[in-house]
Protein backbone atom coordinates (compact mmCIF):
# COMPACT_ATOMS: atom_id res chain seq x y z
CA UNK A 1 0.00 0.00 0.00
CA UNK A 2 3.01 2.63 1.13
CA UNK A 3 4.60 1.74 -2.17
CA UNK A 4 1.52 2.40 -4.57
CA UNK A 5 1.01 5.87 -2.94
CA UNK A 6 4.41 6.81 -2.81
CA UNK A 7 4.20 5.62 -6.87
CA UNK A 8 0.87 7.87 -6.87
CA UNK A 9 2.51 11.01 -6.05
CA UNK A 10 5.56 10.87 -7.92
CA UNK A 11 2.76 10.88 -11.07
CA UNK A 12 1.32 13.20 -9.81
CA UNK A 13 4.28 15.12 -9.27
CA UNK A 14 5.65 14.66 -12.72
CA UNK A 15 2.07 15.57 -13.97
CA UNK A 16 2.38 18.94 -12.56
CA UNK A 17 6.00 19.61 -13.90
CA UNK A 18 4.92 18.47 -17.32
CA UNK A 19 1.91 20.94 -17.20
CA UNK A 20 3.70 23.67 -15.28
CA UNK A 21 6.22 23.68 -18.43
CA UNK A 22 3.32 24.08 -21.07
CA UNK A 23 3.54 28.21 -22.21
CA UNK A 24 -0.65 29.22 -22.10
CA UNK A 25 -2.03 31.25 -24.92
CA UNK A 26 -2.62 34.16 -24.30
CA UNK A 27 -6.13 35.48 -25.76
CA UNK A 28 -5.65 38.92 -27.46
CA UNK A 29 -8.55 40.72 -25.64
CA UNK A 30 -11.56 38.40 -24.59
CA UNK A 31 -13.03 41.61 -23.12
CA UNK A 32 -13.73 42.74 -26.41
CA UNK A 33 -16.15 39.81 -27.36
CA UNK A 34 -19.21 40.45 -26.08
CA UNK A 35 -22.90 39.42 -26.25
CA UNK A 36 -24.41 43.12 -28.11
CA UNK A 37 -21.48 43.30 -29.89
CA UNK A 38 -23.74 42.66 -33.29
CA UNK A 39 -27.27 44.14 -31.81
CA UNK A 40 -26.66 47.02 -33.53
CA UNK A 41 -24.37 46.35 -36.72
CA UNK A 42 -26.46 43.22 -37.25
CA UNK A 43 -29.25 42.26 -35.06
CA UNK A 44 -30.56 38.95 -36.95
CA UNK A 45 -27.32 37.51 -36.95
CA UNK A 46 -28.31 34.79 -34.95
CA UNK A 47 -31.56 34.63 -36.22
CA UNK A 48 -29.77 33.99 -39.84
CA UNK A 49 -27.18 31.40 -38.49
CA UNK A 50 -30.02 29.51 -37.08
CA UNK A 51 -31.99 29.21 -39.62
CA UNK A 52 -29.69 28.03 -42.38
CA UNK A 53 -28.73 25.49 -39.31
CA UNK A 54 -32.30 24.26 -38.99
CA UNK A 55 -32.42 23.19 -42.36
CA UNK A 56 -28.82 21.71 -42.56
CA UNK A 57 -29.74 19.55 -39.29
CA UNK A 58 -32.81 18.51 -40.69
CA UNK A 59 -31.62 17.33 -44.20
CA UNK A 60 -28.95 15.55 -42.37
CA UNK A 61 -28.39 15.45 -38.51
CA UNK A 62 -24.38 15.16 -39.13
CA UNK A 63 -24.26 18.48 -40.34
CA UNK A 64 -24.38 19.36 -36.56
CA UNK A 65 -21.29 17.35 -35.85
CA UNK A 66 -19.55 18.85 -38.64
CA UNK A 67 -20.08 21.92 -37.51
CA UNK A 68 -19.04 21.74 -33.66
CA UNK A 69 -15.57 19.96 -34.85
CA UNK A 70 -14.79 22.95 -37.41
CA UNK A 71 -15.31 24.75 -34.67
CA UNK A 72 -12.91 23.26 -31.97
CA UNK A 73 -10.14 22.60 -35.16
CA UNK A 74 -10.31 26.30 -35.08
CA UNK A 75 -9.97 27.31 -32.11
CA UNK A 76 -6.94 24.76 -31.11
CA UNK A 77 -5.14 26.83 -33.65
CA UNK A 78 -4.38 30.44 -33.50
CA UNK A 79 -7.13 30.51 -31.52
CA UNK A 80 -11.29 31.11 -32.67
CA UNK A 81 -10.26 33.08 -35.92
CA UNK A 82 -11.49 31.26 -39.25
CA UNK A 83 -8.42 30.24 -40.21
CA UNK A 84 -9.42 26.39 -40.49
CA UNK A 85 -11.53 27.70 -43.35
CA UNK A 86 -8.64 29.48 -45.36
CA UNK A 87 -8.43 27.41 -48.70
CA UNK A 88 -4.75 27.10 -49.89
CA UNK A 89 -3.07 29.59 -52.11
CA UNK A 90 -0.42 30.22 -54.39
CA UNK A 91 1.53 31.34 -51.29
CA UNK A 92 0.28 29.57 -48.37
CA UNK A 93 -0.57 25.78 -47.02
CA UNK A 94 -3.70 26.22 -45.30
CA UNK A 95 -4.69 23.80 -42.12
CA UNK A 96 -7.08 21.94 -43.99
CA UNK A 97 -4.35 19.96 -45.34
CA UNK A 98 -2.99 18.79 -41.64
CA UNK A 99 -3.25 15.25 -40.67
CA UNK A 100 -5.76 15.97 -38.14
CA UNK A 101 -8.20 17.72 -41.13
CA UNK A 102 -7.39 16.34 -44.72
CA UNK A 103 -10.13 14.17 -45.67
CA UNK A 104 -12.04 14.20 -42.56
CA UNK A 105 -13.14 17.82 -42.00
CA UNK A 106 -16.11 18.75 -43.85
CA UNK A 107 -19.11 21.63 -43.86
CA UNK A 108 -17.27 24.04 -45.54
CA UNK A 109 -19.99 24.46 -48.35
CA UNK A 110 -22.69 24.96 -45.44
CA UNK A 111 -20.24 27.55 -44.18
CA UNK A 112 -19.90 29.06 -47.28
CA UNK A 113 -23.86 29.58 -47.63
CA UNK A 114 -24.23 30.95 -44.00
CA UNK A 115 -21.92 33.58 -45.06
CA UNK A 116 -23.69 34.36 -48.27
CA UNK A 117 -26.84 34.82 -46.20
CA UNK A 118 -24.90 37.08 -43.57
CA UNK A 119 -23.56 38.79 -45.93
CA UNK A 120 -26.40 39.58 -47.70
CA UNK A 121 -28.12 40.69 -44.49
CA UNK A 122 -25.31 42.56 -43.27
CA UNK A 123 -22.41 43.46 -45.49
CA UNK A 124 -18.98 43.00 -44.17
CA UNK A 125 -20.18 42.88 -40.79
CA UNK A 126 -19.95 39.24 -39.10
CA UNK A 127 -17.08 37.17 -39.14
CA UNK A 128 -16.29 34.13 -40.11
CA UNK A 129 -15.15 32.90 -36.66
CA UNK A 130 -18.53 33.95 -34.92
CA UNK A 131 -20.01 32.12 -37.80
CA UNK A 132 -18.33 28.99 -36.90
CA UNK A 133 -19.33 29.73 -32.86
CA UNK A 134 -22.35 30.55 -33.56
CA UNK A 135 -22.97 27.64 -35.88
CA UNK A 136 -21.59 25.43 -33.42
CA UNK A 137 -23.88 26.35 -30.54
CA UNK A 138 -26.96 25.95 -32.91
CA UNK A 139 -26.01 22.44 -33.96
CA UNK A 140 -25.62 21.18 -30.39
CA UNK A 141 -28.85 22.65 -29.70
CA UNK A 142 -30.57 20.91 -32.82
CA UNK A 143 -29.68 17.48 -31.54
CA UNK A 144 -31.19 17.89 -28.34
CA UNK A 145 -28.03 19.34 -26.42
CA UNK A 146 -27.35 22.54 -24.20
CA UNK A 147 -28.47 26.40 -24.66
CA UNK A 148 -25.30 29.28 -24.01
CA UNK A 149 -25.10 32.56 -24.80
CA UNK A 150 -22.19 33.07 -27.40
CA UNK A 151 -20.42 35.95 -27.02
CA UNK A 152 -18.70 37.49 -30.28
CA UNK A 153 -16.93 40.54 -32.04
CA UNK A 154 -13.72 37.79 -33.04
CA UNK A 155 -11.29 38.42 -36.02
CA UNK A 156 -10.32 36.26 -38.76
CA UNK A 157 -7.33 36.11 -39.27
CA UNK A 158 -5.25 36.85 -42.51
CA UNK A 159 -3.15 33.45 -42.58
CA UNK A 160 -3.30 29.96 -41.43
CA UNK A 161 -0.53 27.61 -39.68
CA UNK A 162 -0.40 24.30 -41.45
CA UNK A 163 2.46 23.56 -38.69
CA UNK A 164 -0.03 24.34 -35.37
CA UNK A 165 -2.71 22.48 -36.96
CA UNK A 166 -0.48 19.44 -37.36
CA UNK A 167 1.02 19.81 -33.69
CA UNK A 168 -1.77 21.32 -31.34
CA UNK A 169 -4.71 19.01 -32.55
CA UNK A 170 -5.17 16.60 -30.49
CA UNK A 171 -5.33 13.04 -32.30
CA UNK A 172 -7.07 10.20 -31.68
CA UNK A 173 -3.89 7.94 -31.04
CA UNK A 174 -2.37 10.51 -27.79
CA UNK A 175 -2.13 9.22 -24.34
CA UNK A 176 -3.70 11.45 -21.78
CA UNK A 177 -0.96 13.27 -20.38
CA UNK A 178 -0.54 14.59 -23.97
CA UNK A 179 -4.14 15.59 -24.08
CA UNK A 180 -4.58 17.15 -20.76
CA UNK A 181 -1.00 19.60 -21.72
CA UNK A 182 -2.79 20.17 -25.48
CA UNK A 183 -6.08 21.88 -23.19
CA UNK A 184 -3.95 23.40 -20.64
CA UNK A 185 -1.75 25.23 -23.77
CA UNK A 186 -5.18 26.52 -24.53
CA UNK A 187 -6.31 27.95 -21.21
CA UNK A 188 -8.36 24.56 -20.62
CA UNK A 189 -8.25 22.12 -17.94
CA UNK A 190 -8.99 18.15 -17.82
CA UNK A 191 -12.46 19.21 -16.49
CA UNK A 192 -12.76 21.05 -19.59
CA UNK A 193 -11.44 18.36 -21.87
CA UNK A 194 -13.66 15.57 -20.48
CA UNK A 195 -16.53 17.91 -21.10
CA UNK A 196 -15.78 18.92 -24.53
CA UNK A 197 -14.71 15.44 -25.28
CA UNK A 198 -18.59 14.60 -25.17
CA UNK A 199 -19.55 16.52 -27.79
CA UNK A 200 -18.14 12.99 -29.33
CA UNK A 201 -21.88 11.51 -28.68
CA UNK A 202 -22.93 12.96 -31.85
CA UNK A 203 -19.67 12.27 -33.70
CA UNK A 204 -18.18 10.31 -36.41
CA UNK A 205 -14.77 8.70 -36.69
CA UNK A 206 -12.83 7.53 -40.31
CA UNK A 207 -11.13 3.97 -39.49
CA UNK A 208 -7.82 4.99 -39.85
CA UNK A 209 -8.46 6.63 -36.49
CA UNK A 210 -9.74 3.89 -35.19
CA UNK A 211 -8.21 0.57 -36.48
CA UNK A 212 -5.30 0.69 -33.81
CA UNK A 213 -7.84 0.68 -31.51
CA UNK A 214 -9.94 -2.12 -32.06
CA UNK A 215 -7.07 -4.14 -33.28
CA UNK A 216 -5.32 -2.95 -29.97
CA UNK A 217 -6.63 -3.05 -26.13
CA UNK A 218 -10.59 -2.87 -27.53
CA UNK A 219 -11.20 -6.40 -26.08
CA UNK A 220 -9.11 -5.66 -22.98
CA UNK A 221 -10.30 -2.56 -21.66
CA UNK A 222 -13.62 -3.74 -22.91
CA UNK A 223 -13.07 -7.22 -20.28
CA UNK A 224 -13.81 -9.49 -22.95
CA UNK A 225 -17.71 -8.73 -22.53
CA UNK A 226 -19.77 -10.75 -25.14
CA UNK A 227 -21.70 -7.85 -25.71
CA UNK A 228 -18.83 -5.84 -26.09
CA UNK A 229 -17.54 -8.87 -28.41
CA UNK A 230 -20.72 -8.44 -30.57
CA UNK A 231 -19.95 -4.70 -31.09
CA UNK A 232 -16.29 -4.93 -31.87
CA UNK A 233 -17.25 -7.48 -34.69
CA UNK A 234 -19.07 -5.17 -36.14
CA UNK A 235 -16.79 -2.30 -35.84
CA UNK A 236 -13.78 -4.61 -37.55
CA UNK A 237 -16.39 -5.56 -40.48
CA UNK A 238 -16.74 -1.53 -41.16
CA UNK A 239 -12.50 -1.48 -40.36
CA UNK A 240 -10.80 -4.02 -41.92
CA UNK A 241 -6.95 -4.56 -40.58
CA UNK A 242 -5.73 -3.21 -44.31
CA UNK A 243 -8.20 -0.94 -45.96
CA UNK A 244 -10.73 0.91 -45.86
CA UNK A 245 -9.38 3.85 -44.45
CA UNK A 246 -11.85 6.54 -45.21
CA UNK A 247 -15.02 4.07 -43.88
CA UNK A 248 -16.84 5.59 -40.94
CA UNK A 249 -18.43 4.59 -37.60
CA UNK A 250 -20.59 6.27 -34.97
CA UNK A 251 -18.84 7.54 -31.42
CA UNK A 252 -22.02 6.58 -29.49
CA UNK A 253 -23.41 3.15 -31.18
CA UNK A 254 -26.55 3.86 -29.77
CA UNK A 255 -27.73 7.32 -29.89
CA UNK A 256 -25.23 9.06 -32.95
CA UNK A 257 -28.23 11.43 -33.57
CA UNK A 258 -28.53 12.61 -30.28
CA UNK A 259 -26.15 15.17 -27.82
CA UNK A 260 -26.97 13.13 -24.78
CA UNK A 261 -24.44 11.80 -21.96
CA UNK A 262 -24.71 8.26 -23.32
CA UNK A 263 -20.79 8.71 -24.64
CA UNK A 264 -19.87 8.39 -21.02
CA UNK A 265 -21.29 4.87 -20.74
CA UNK A 266 -19.23 3.54 -23.64
CA UNK A 267 -15.90 4.53 -21.81
CA UNK A 268 -17.19 3.28 -18.51
CA UNK A 269 -18.03 -0.27 -20.44
CA UNK A 270 -14.52 0.03 -21.93
CA UNK A 271 -16.14 0.68 -25.85
CA UNK A 272 -14.73 3.95 -26.70
CA UNK A 273 -14.00 4.16 -30.40
CA UNK A 274 -10.59 6.33 -30.18
CA UNK A 275 -7.53 5.24 -27.74
CA UNK A 276 -7.64 9.47 -26.70
CA UNK A 277 -11.04 9.04 -25.74
CA UNK A 278 -11.11 5.57 -23.74
CA UNK A 279 -7.80 6.70 -21.91
CA UNK A 280 -9.83 9.16 -19.98
CA UNK A 281 -11.55 5.94 -18.43
CA UNK A 282 -9.12 3.39 -18.81
CA UNK A 283 -5.80 4.90 -18.27
CA UNK A 284 -3.62 4.52 -14.99
CA UNK A 285 -2.98 8.14 -15.18
CA UNK A 286 -6.89 9.10 -15.08
CA UNK A 287 -7.24 8.79 -11.75
CA UNK A 288 -9.29 12.47 -11.60
CA UNK A 289 -10.70 12.40 -14.99
CA UNK A 290 -12.07 8.87 -14.59
CA UNK A 291 -14.22 10.24 -11.50
CA UNK A 292 -15.25 12.84 -14.06
CA UNK A 293 -16.45 10.68 -16.62
CA UNK A 294 -18.20 8.73 -14.45
CA UNK A 295 -19.93 11.89 -12.86
CA UNK A 296 -21.12 13.04 -16.02
CA UNK A 297 -22.50 9.84 -16.88
CA UNK A 298 -24.54 9.62 -14.27
CA UNK A 299 -25.75 13.63 -13.91
CA UNK A 300 -26.71 14.45 -17.40
CA UNK A 301 -27.53 17.92 -15.89
CA UNK A 302 -23.70 18.39 -14.53
CA UNK A 303 -22.68 17.30 -18.27
CA UNK A 304 -24.81 19.94 -20.10
CA UNK A 305 -23.70 22.53 -17.42
CA UNK A 306 -20.14 21.81 -17.79
CA UNK A 307 -20.09 21.43 -21.34
CA UNK A 308 -21.21 24.90 -22.08
CA UNK A 309 -19.48 26.98 -19.66
CA UNK A 310 -15.75 24.91 -21.56
CA UNK A 311 -17.57 25.76 -24.85
CA UNK A 312 -17.47 29.25 -24.31
CA UNK A 313 -14.17 28.98 -22.33
CA UNK A 314 -12.75 27.37 -25.31
CA UNK A 315 -14.74 30.44 -27.81
CA UNK A 316 -13.11 32.83 -25.98
CA UNK A 317 -9.46 31.80 -26.95
CA UNK A 318 -8.50 34.91 -29.76
CA UNK A 319 -6.02 35.33 -31.92
CA UNK A 320 -2.96 37.44 -30.40
CA UNK A 321 -2.57 38.51 -33.78
CA UNK A 322 -5.83 40.49 -34.50
CA UNK A 323 -7.26 40.37 -38.31
CA UNK A 324 -10.08 41.41 -40.70
CA UNK A 325 -14.20 40.47 -41.19
CA UNK A 326 -13.08 38.46 -44.24
CA UNK A 327 -16.04 38.90 -47.12
CA UNK A 328 -15.15 35.16 -48.32
CA UNK A 329 -14.75 32.90 -45.23
CA UNK A 330 -12.13 30.42 -48.11
CA UNK A 331 -9.76 33.39 -48.72
CA UNK A 332 -8.32 37.08 -47.17
CA UNK A 333 -9.88 40.26 -48.31
CA UNK A 334 -8.29 41.71 -51.07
Amino acid sequence: MAAGVLCFRAFALSMACLLLAVPLLVAQDPSKLSLEYYSKACPNVEHVVRTEMECAVRADTRNAALMLRLHFHDCFVQGCDGSVLLDDTATMIGEKQADQNVNSLKGFELVDKIKEKLEAECPGTVSCADLLAIAARDAVVLVGGPYWDVPVGRLDSKKASLDLANSDIPTAQQGLLTLIAKFWQKGLDATDMVALVGSHTIGFARCENFRDRIYGDFEMTSKYNPSSETYLSKLKEVCPRDSGDDNISAMDSHTSAIFDNAYYETLIKGEGLLNSDQEMWSSIAGYSTADTVNKYWADPAAFFKQFSDSMVKMGNITNPAGGEVRKNCRFVNT
